[in-house]
């Protein structure tokens, strides 16, 4: 193989998947028709949150992927995993299409994994726990990105406003959209960011566990991101939750009711 020959491969190890630019139009186009009043205001709210969740699906799966290179997992690139293509990642049932189930069931931001990093070549427990790190920290950013303008009222002067239960509310559909999209976020941060096998948060401590229990937990890693959704349909236990993301939102300037409103109109199918 030539330098050239190389240099073409790496760029098109690195090149952003039409598939991702699809999701981002779809997003862009969504949130459009909701900030105008084009179409069904539920309808576009839903296409804007599920196109958002995929997109934060994958830069968070970009992002386990890219710290994992740089760390010195160099097959990084010929898996696909830095072109952002969902049909690239390992398990595209764990990591897409279950997310976005557990989102239009119950509302709940719950990541799975995807990428296959090949552990040996990297040194360092700091850097292993790092890379499982990365994938949380891209939710929290993104969850600053879409709540930010909601909190600093830059969506207050819309004249198109959101409906509730045939009522008109002084509210931006689009506002509601990025409050519940935001708390999809950041239920998605702190989920994900549990000590449970399967989970980042375990990931991020497992370089430190003995050989020992690393074997003794690794049974269980399948089944972690599942029952972490069994626990949280009990009510006890959602309520808890959801009132600790509510008040992360309240640090943002964001009432949890952008939330629960948004979750409303997400759910066109039941208005």
């Amino acid at each position: 193989m030539t330098f050239a020959d190389t240099q073409r491969s790496r760029s098109e190890d690195r090149r952003i998947s039409p598939v991702f630019w699809v999701l981002l139009a779809t997003l862009a186009t969504a949130g459009w028709a909701v900030w105008s009043g084009y179409g069904n205001a539920g309808f576009g709210v839903f296409l804007f949150v599920v196109a958002g969740w995929m997109v934060s699906l994958c830069l968070h799966e970009y992002a386990h992927a890219r710290t994992a290179m740089h760390s010195g997992d160099i097959s990084i690139g010929a898996k696909g995993y830095l072109t952002l293509n969902p049909f690239k990642y390992v398990n595209t049932l764990f990591s897409f299409v279950l997310p976005v189930i557990f989102v239009i069931l119950g509302g709940i931001g719950l990541p799975g994994g995807a990428v296959y990093i090949e552990r040996h070549r990297i040194q360092g427990r700091l850097k292993h726990s790092l890379i499982s790190a990365a994938g949380p920290l891209v939710n929290v950013v993104f969850a600053a990105l879409l709540l930010i303008p909601v909190g600093a009222g830059w969506l207050d002067d819309s004249t198109v406003h959101a409906f509730y239960e045939g009522q008109e509310l002084n509210v931006s559909p689009l506002a509601v959209a990025l409050g519940f999209l935001g708390m999809l976020q950041l239920s998605a941060a702190l989920l994900n960011l549990l000590p449970v096998p399967g989970l980042d948060g375990y990931g991020i401590i497992e370089p430190w566990l003995s050989p020992q229990a690393r074997r003794a937990v690794a049974p269980f890693a399948p089944y972690g991101m599942l029952a972490v959704f069994i626990v949280l349909w009990q009510s006890a236990v959602n309520q808890w939750f959801f009132g600790l993301v509510y008040d992360l939102m309240g640090f943002f300037g964001v009432d949890g009711g952008y939330a629960q409103l948004g979750h409303y109109l997400f759910q066109f199918w039941q208005n």
